[in-house]
This record gives C-alpha cells, sequence and structure tokens, in this order.
C-alpha cells in the first residue's frame, strides 16, 4: 500500500523490483494498480475460475436408485427418500430410479404410485422437472429442489437453532 503515485514512478519502481504493473480496478477513480508477478497471477486467475466451474459442475444430477426390483422394503425406500432431501438441499437435480424385473412390467400402476408418494414426500423442497416416464425396464422422475423452499427451511432451522442453544445451557444440570 503506497498511496496514489505518479504512473512513471509505478513503472520504475515495478521494473526495479523485476515484476510487473497490474492495473486491477480500472473503474475505481484513482485506478488501482499493483506490482506483481502477471504470470503467476494470470495462474492464479484460471485456478479460481476452474474451481469456481467446478463447483457450478458439482449441482448437476444425482440418482437414487429404489432397488433393483419393485420388491423393495419401506424402510429401504425411507432411507433412499432422505438420501434425496439431503442431494436436493445441497441444491442437486435428483433422479428417482425404479427398475422392474419380470413380471413386475404387468404392474407398472404400482411404479407409478411409488413415483407419486416420492413426488409427495419431497414436494416441500422440490419441484418435478420430468413426470414419470418409462424406458424399456427403468421408470425415472427428475426433481429440482425448489430454491424458495429449501431457503425458507433453512432460514427456519437457523432461527431454531439459537433458540435451542440458548434453552439447552438453562436445562442441563451443573456440577457445583
Amino acid at each position: 500500500m503506497v498511496g496514489v503515485v505518479d504512473v512513471r514512478d509505478a513503472v520504475q519502481m515495478a521494473s526495479e523490483a523485476g515484476l510487473d504493473l497490474v492495473e486491477v480496478s480500472p473503474e475505481a477513480d484513482p485506478p488501482v494498480c499493483r506490482i506483481l508477478d502477471f504470470g503467476k497471477y494470470r495462474y492464479e486467475q484460471s485456478k479460481k475460475e476452474k474451481s469456481n466451474r467446478a463447483k457450478s459442475k458439482a449441482a448437476e444430477m444425482k440418482e437414487v436408485r429404489l432397488g433393483r426390483s419393485m420388491k423393495i422394503d419401506p424402510h429401504d425406500i425411507a432411507i433412499r427418500m432422505e438420501q434425496a432431501r439431503k442431494f436436493l438441499m445441497d441444491g442437486h437435480k435428483v433422479q428417482i430410479v425404479q427398475n422392474f424385473r419380470g413380471r413386475e412390467m404387468l404392474h407398472k400402476e404400482r411404479g407409478n404410485q411409488r413415483m407419486a408418494d416420492v413426488i409427495e414426500k419431497l414436494s416441500d423442497i422440490s419441484k418435478v422437472e420430468m413426470t414419470p416416464r418409462m424406458a424399456g425396464r427403468r421408470m425415472t422422475l427428475i426433481l429440482g429442489p425448489d430454491k424458495a423452499k429449501i431457503d425458507r427451511i433453512k432460514a427456519a432451522e437457523a432461527a431454531a437453532k439459537p433458540a435451542a442453544d440458548a434453552a439447552a445451557p438453562a436445562d442441563a444440570p451443573t456440577d457445583a
């Protein structure tokens, strides 16, 4: 932090240090410049961009399979729904997959009913992006996170947490 310096003096200071004079904020009044190694600066900027792209790719499709066939215990379905709920809360889209084996293909209405139950259970945080469809022996459903609903739930959880933290010490026994 040198302050306001004439351009010629700044260029001379950069050349004495063996570095470059880089304008980092041209919109500011006066423009903000830094003396740094420009090659290293560009490399760090490209790494930041790559990590930001990787973060945006992280919000992609997650697949939750409801067993290898229609014969799956309700508790197992509940576990899968909790996984899907976690993915949706993290901002990922979720593809729910139900496979059919053998004669189960004759009872596609059971698969439709199961998908309707999934939609109902996750309707508080998601919206249907693709209705249930059959593709061969697989029935798929795509749910996307509903940002507004998720934000309300997270805000309610954040508001409830300080109240629970404040109440906990009063209930806790003391070691006196």
